[in-house]
């Protein structure tokens, strides 16, 4: 049985609008039908899908023709457990708010709906104009949601500087996506299209240097999203301010679109380029982990250790996918490990909510201490994500991490080693911080009791789940397996061309 995708991709925005029109007790609640209802539908998805079979659940429709633009949906092994992510995290959020009700439900609820559709819509896209609308749409929930309910009087600021920083990038993205498909329709002589089945082979034979200019705008707009070093200038301020239910869906499933959209688009679109940027890109990713690393270790704000984490975190998948090794392990790699950072990292952020409601409203480290004291539950919780967090052995992340490492370390050597270091640094900020949290002394305005039946039913299943991908790793890997291998061995051969010109193996050009 195949499902329409659009239930699925709509059903959050919709409902959320219901609740949005429904008396203010009730809103959050029938908000929460809309997100429930995806989960289903991703949980049956991954059970329907058939690895190596290609897209499937395809939906694809005329929508501008004179454009060239299709309502063209699917999902195949890059995105599979992407979507089944988003359906996950924002169920969480919801049930979060519909426990713990916010101040303007029904307007707080039909943003979160909205953010919900437009992250399923750019991971489903199979159309390029489409994927651009929905990574755009992205931004405009979470302007109202950090401007209207975020906390601390720098609020505004942060929201601008959000603004600013992603909407330069989506800019250019967009500039470059029209410019890609006109200058791929240049090269069929047929009429223009957006289409990434029909886009794909024609952009792949644009002239390199073509290919380079276009796969910097994309590669700004997906490594601003991300944030990798040195473009995550808004990512402190907006960490800082955002409210903990919309900080745990931005930062479990906003960050993987753009990792994403490197392997769904950048790498079959721009082989050539991908491969001359491959070590820059590297560069980038490494100095994302080393830098966010050292920031986590230095913060005394949890939000901010997190945050710097997670920058860490898409440094290591940045990493696998621009690999480019032969069996395409990086890649695999990368998928894996963003699923497993989604659901590692969306537990602790409601982790926080209860830690600091224990040390008198505070977030930072220092005013913390001795929680676990009279709550092991929590302390339980709180040490199988940080563990998680560290890659420990018997982690999903250490699988993915080490895919990861395995892959570009029959690539690019000295990258790898360096890469490692990282892995080190995440055991000494998290534990830091758990310790600190959890243990030493009391902090002076510490009461511990631990985590309620309520909040259990939102932490409980998450983390559940990130121990059931660390004891079963096989099947992402294997749902994922075909695609990766697909889109990443364009620019692998642009690579082996490369190597094998006269220039390159050092011997004078004719």
């Amino acid at each position: 049985m195949t499902i329409h995708l659009s239930f699925l991709l709509f059903a959050p925005l919709a409902f959320a609008l219901i609740g949005s029109l429904a008396p203010r007790d009730f809103a959050s609640t029938i908000a929460l039908v809309g997100p429930l209802l995806a989960l289903i539908l991703g949980v049956f998805l991954l059970f329907d899908f058939q690895p190596g079979g290609g897209l499937q659940s395809v939906t694809d429709d005329a929508w501008i023709p004179e454009l060239g633009i299709r309502y063209s949906l699917g999902v195949d092994g890059l995105n599979l457990w992407l979507v089944a992510l988003t359906t996950v995290v924002f169920a969480a959020a919801a049930l979060w708010v519909s426990i713990r009700p916010v101040e303007r439900p029904r307007l707080f609820a039909f943003h979160m709906g909205l953010a919900e559709t437009a992250v399923l819509g750019a991971f489903l896209a199979q159309d390029l104009a489409l994927f651009v609308l929905f990574f755009d749409l992205m931004l405009v929930p979470f302007y109202f949601l950090v401007g209207q309910w975020g906390v601390g009087a720098d609020r505004v600021a942060a929201t601008t500087k959000l603004v600013i920083y992603t909407l330069v990038g989506s800019l250019l993205m967009l500039a470059a996506a029209v410019a890609t498909a006109v200058l791929a329709s240049g090269q069929t002589g047929r009429p223009l299209s957006f289409s990434l089945t029909e886009l794909m082979a024609p952009a792949a034979r644009l002239p390199e240097s073509t290919q380079k200019w276009l796969f910097v705008a994309f590669a700004l707009a997906f490594l601003i999203k991300m944030p990798q070093f040195p473009f995550h200038g808004w990512m402190p301020d907006a960490y800082r301010t955002m409210p903990l239910p919309v900080l745990a869906a931005f930062s479990g499933v906003l960050s993987k679109v753009a990792a994403y959209g490197f392997l769904k688009l950048v790498l079959p679109i721009f082989p050539a380029a991908t491969a001359d940027y491959q070590t820059l890109i590297l560069l980038i990713a490494l100095a994302s982990i080393l830098y966010g690393s050292a920031q986590a270790f230095t913060q005394t704000n949890v939000r901010l250790i997190l945050g710097y984490s997670s920058m860490a975190q898409l440094g290591f998948i940045t990493l696998g996918v621009f690999a480019l090794d032969q069996a395409a392990q990086g890649g695999q790699g990368a998928v894996l490990q963003a699923v497993n950072h989604g659901l590692v990292v969306t537990p602790l952020f409601f982790i926080i909510v209860l830690l600091a409601e224990r040390s008198g409203g505070s977030e930072d480290l220092s005013d913390m201490g001795g929680i676990a004291s009279r709550a092991p539950v929590l302390a339980a919780l709180f040490l199988v994500t940080s563990l998680a967090t560290l890659a420990m052995p018997g982690s999903a992340n250490f699988v993915g991490e080490f895919f990861i490492l395995l892959g570009l370390f029959n690539t690019k050597l000295a990258i790898s080693v360096i890469a490692f270091t990282g892995v080190a640094m995440a055991s000494v900020y998290m534990l830091r911080a758990y310790i600190r949290a959890m243990h030493n002394r009391v902090g002076p305005k510490v009461t511990s009791y631990d985590i309620s039946v309520r909040d259990g039913l939102v932490v409980a299943p998450l983390v559940a789940a990130v121990v059931a991908l660390a004891l079963y790793p096989q099947q992402p890997l294997r749902d994922s397996q075909a695609s990766v291998r697909a889109v990443v061995r364009p620019p692998v051969q642009a690579l082996a061309a490369n190597d094998a010109s006269p220039a390159v193996a050092g011997r004078p050009a004719p």
